[in-house]
């Protein structure tokens, strides 16, 4: 288990990163826009996976990862009205959740914390957020991809241009693969 922590923390970052590329491709409407009254903007899954860290990651190990201050009903309202204030309040729920883990060690690991009532070990209640937070940036690339359409920028592969990558990267050695390699 000593390399679990190294490779949730990339994961992470991954992910995040794919919803960073994803963002900056858009306008500050397009942030806000949503498909329908029921639907949520990206700003909205933005603001709720930022309140959702900042209360499972703040004082992990030691208290419930759903803090009595939290107001998860209302992440789900527009309250942020700029591209910049999305922005901050996001990094600062991945700065939390960065904070948290790398101050983790392999013997936390086992170790139960939890979620409104429910006993996790650490590795489950991280398992968990990342599974969770996966599907919201699948979400936000989704959106975003609508909304650019033919002038989306690729996240992997282009459309029609795996046989070249493949191509490419058949000539190269063996390699480990790092989630943070072409980041």
């Amino acid at each position: 288990m000593n390399s679990y922590l190294p490779g949730i923390i990339k994961l992470f970052h991954y992910y995040k990163n794919l919803a960073d590329k994803s963002v900056a491709q858009l306008d500050e409407e397009q942030l806000f826009w949503q498909y329908n009254a029921e639907s949520n903007s990206i700003a909205i899954i933005m603001n709720h996976m930022a309140g959702n860290m900042r209360s499972r990651f703040t004082d992990f190990l030691t208290s419930d990862g759903e803090k009595p201050w939290r107001q998860r009903d209302e992440e789900f309202n527009a309250s942020f009205t700029d591209y910049a204030a999305v922005i901050s309040n996001w990094n600062s729920g991945w700065n939390c959740l960065f904070n948290t883990l790398n101050i983790l060690t392999p013997g936390d690991l086992e170790n139960i914390v939890y979620i409104r009532n429910e006993g996790h070990t650490v590795v489950e209640a991280i398992n968990r957020q990342l599974a969770h937070y996966a599907s919201h940036v699948g979400q936000i690339i989704f959106i975003a991809k609508m909304l650019k359409n033919e002038e989306w920028q690729s996240l992997s592969i282009p459309r029609n241009k795996s046989d070249e990558f493949n191509s490419q990267k058949f000539t190269q050695e063996k390699a480990k693969k790092h989630f943070t390699d072409g980041l």
